[in-house]
């Protein structure tokens, strides 16, 4: 037998053992690797919104555990949409990330019939990084102090009393919509354009009553121009424990906004997970912890699979909503 034979043989058995080490050796040299130059975390909504002020705490964190910076790059619009269609298209390199409230996939899709995306299809769950619940707030001038007295006036006077919201579609507007369906009750939407316009027309009196979050409408509160009677989340708010929760009057009802972190379909795996894996750690930091506390927010953190959970119940849950409040596709 000739030589050269017998060495393409050694050639192809060294192959043979040594490159599917070197395959398998692949995913974790380039997981010890990751992150080697910034992150970005595209945001669905302006600089100061829930999910821009989420964003800024954890990619403050992140950047000092990770050792690169993450970089905020907010794309506001279409409740979500703009960002989302950015995101789906971004590169699936790793290292671009969307945080956004659970709108852009629980309620978009119900009520815009040709998204640019599809949840399923384009984007995975990364980690949820926190809730902030909507607080139900009366004017003063409302005759009434609680949510049972709430109840008894509608019904009194149907069509009489009205409420704000941040929009046709707005999880504010879906909440209330819940409330008036779950106790039915009727009471008239007014829709603003966000928060600056609803919170200062329940202030002056335009409308009765509205959901808003707590720094929205905290110091309103101290000064006794509106008064909070119930808040959208399952339990009570460590942030207001005096404040009822809704649920404690309507079983089940849950409608608490909730920020997280999705990536594109086809970003690495290893990617995912030590980002979730990180954003879980950063959520137990009590600086962190403070900083969100301070703006009504609370900390979560969680695993992809624990955010799936949550928005597939979230989606299910908002779509009957959107139903019942009778709302159109555009």
């Amino acid at each position: 037998m000739s030589p050269l034979p017998l060495a393409r043989r050694k050639v192809c058995a060294f192959a043979m053992f040594v490159l599917p080490l070197l395959a398998l050796q692949g995913p974790a040299a380039w997981a010890q690797a990751y992150p080697n130059k910034p992150i970005k975390f595209i945001i669905t909504h302006a600089a100061g919104g829930l999910p821009d002020t989420v964003a800024r705490v954890y990619a403050q964190k992140l950047t000092e555990r990770l050792g690169q910076s993450v970089v905020i790059d907010n794309k506001p619009g279409a409740n979500g949409m703009v960002a989302a269609q950015a995101m789906a298209t971004a590169p699936k390199d790793g290292y671009t990330f969307m945080v956004t409230d659970g709108s852009t996939f629980s309620i978009n899709p119900v009520i815009h019939k040709n998204l640019s995306y599809d949840y399923k299809r384009d984007f995975v769950p990364v980690s949820l990084a926190a809730r902030a619940p909507l607080y139900l707030a009366l004017n003063p001038q409302t005759p009434a102090s609680n949510l049972r007295e709430v109840a008894a006036l509608a019904k009194a006077k149907p069509g009489v009393l009205t409420y704000g919201s941040s929009g046709i579609g707005s999880t504010h507007h879906l909440t209330m919509e819940a409330f008036k369906s779950a106790l039915g009750l009727d009471i008239v939407h007014v829709p603003f354009k966000g928060s600056a316009q609803s919170v200062p027309a329940l202030v002056g009196g335009q409308v009765d009553m509205l959901f808003s979050a707590l720094p929205s409408l905290s110091g309103f509160v101290k000064t006794n121009q509106v008064r909070l009677i119930g808040s959208n989340a399952g339990k009570r708010s460590a942030h207001e424990p005096q404040v009822p929760a809704i649920a404690e009057l309507i079983p089940g009802f849950d409608f608490a906004p909730t920020v997280a972190v999705f990536a594109a379909t086809g970003t690495p795996q290893a990617a995912i997970d030590r980002i979730s894996a990180e954003m879980a750690a950063v959520a137990k930091l009590p600086e962190v912890l403070q900083l969100l506390s301070n703006a009504g927010i609370e900390a979560v953190g969680s695993s992809p699979a624990e955010l799936g959970r949550v928005m597939q119940d979230e989606i299910e849950r908002l779509g009957k909503t959107v139903q019942s409040a009778n709302l159109k596709q555009e």
